[in-house]
């Protein structure tokens, strides 16, 4: 049997590489198209998701695809032929020994590699392996810069929050002194943040904020913007961390909606659609009228959109803050 289809002693990751490979051979995945992603790879084969992360980086390093953030690892734009069929049992490809050293692996490369995990395929698809699968080092290596994937994480997150500063806004030009300007720049920076990286507002909560440098300068903005303004400490840290709040909560709901496309391979219109029995039957149902008019009233349904919720909660919050911080 050749390296195409793969052999019943060749290691599980090969043989998923070796039917993903036949299925980009034989034209069912074409260019563009998503190739299933690491926790469908682990559901379908059984196998955990650094398996599947060795897999994926298998197929990516031989050029047949790529990994494009918050859509996943899709069919590269020109697909390389595979590696020859060995010509018997005992030339079958093996995984090549980790060398004993390894002077390119730093820890900063090992960030980087995971944040481009976490972007494309979520948090839940971040393990230490799967890590080390990616840098095509040996499983145990990242070990010797970080101690476990709790750190890892905190590195990761720390990483993402200081791609953007809010004083970035302002390049050369003085930063305004109205609170307002400030807050605004401060919320929709970090919003940008989390639009780019949604697997952020999985790490950390309110009732236990993410201590990260990087974070708490976003933070450092926020009070600076607010303090002079004669807030007593507690409600000045109040407002912050409302406001923080507002960007957060609706942050969540981009990683949820992700995993749960990735877990239904529906996407939120065709899951709603698939729903629509049980809203009408609702609507239907006579015991919800203001629910039963306002829904009516849509003629295209009602489209649920992020960021036009963060930008009406935010000028409603600032309208609201506004009397107490200058009151």
């Amino acid at each position: 049997m050749t390296q195409t289809t793969g052999t019943a002693g060749d290691p599980p990751y090969l043989r998923i590489v070796a039917t993903i490979r036949r299925r980009i051979a034989d034209g069912e995945l074409a260019p563009g198209d998503r190739v299933p992603s690491t926790r469908q790879i682990a559901a379908q084969w059984g196998v955990a998701l650094a398996t599947a992360t060795k897999a994926l980086t298998t197929l990516r390093l031989e050029g047949l695809v790529e990994a494009r953030p918050r859509i996943g690892t899709v069919v590269a734009g020109s697909s390389p032929a595979g590696p020859a069929a060995p010509t018997a049992p005992t030339a079958r490809r093996r995984p090549s020994p980790a060398p004993d050293t390894e002077p390119e692996l730093t820890l900063d490369r090992i960030v980087r590699a995971s944040v481009e995990i976490a972007d494309a395929e979520g948090l839940a698809a971040l393990s230490m392996r799967g890590v080390a699968a990616r840098l095509g080092v040996a499983a145990m290596s990242t070990y010797r810069y970080v101690p476990s994937k709790e750190d890892l994480v905190l590195l990761m997150a720390d990483a993402a929050f200081g791609e953007a500063r809010p004083a970035d806004a302002y390049a050369d030009a003085d930063v305004p002194e109205d609170w307002r300007a400030r807050v605004e720049v401060g919320t929709r920076t970090l919003w940008g943040l989390y639009r780019k990286h949604p697997w952020l507002a999985r790490v950390g909560s309110l009732t236990r904020p993410l201590l990260v440098p990087n974070l708490l300068v976003h933070g450092e903005w926020m009070l600076s913007a607010l303090d002079g303004h004669g807030l007593d400490p507690t409600t000045l840290f109040d407002i912050h961390v409302l406001l923080y709040s507002h960007v957060h909560g609706l942050a969540v709901h981009l990683e949820l909606e992700a995993d749960a496309e990735a877990a239904t391979g529906q996407s939120e219109d065709q899951w709603m659609d698939s729903r629509a029995p049980v809203l009408r039957e609702l609507v239907d149902s006579g015991r919800f009228p203001t629910f039963a008019k306002v829904v009516g009233s849509f003629e295209d349904g009602y489209d649920l959109r992020l960021d036009a919720l963060f930008d009406l909660g935010l000028r409603a919050l600032l309208d609201g803050l506004t009397p107490v911080v200058e009151g």
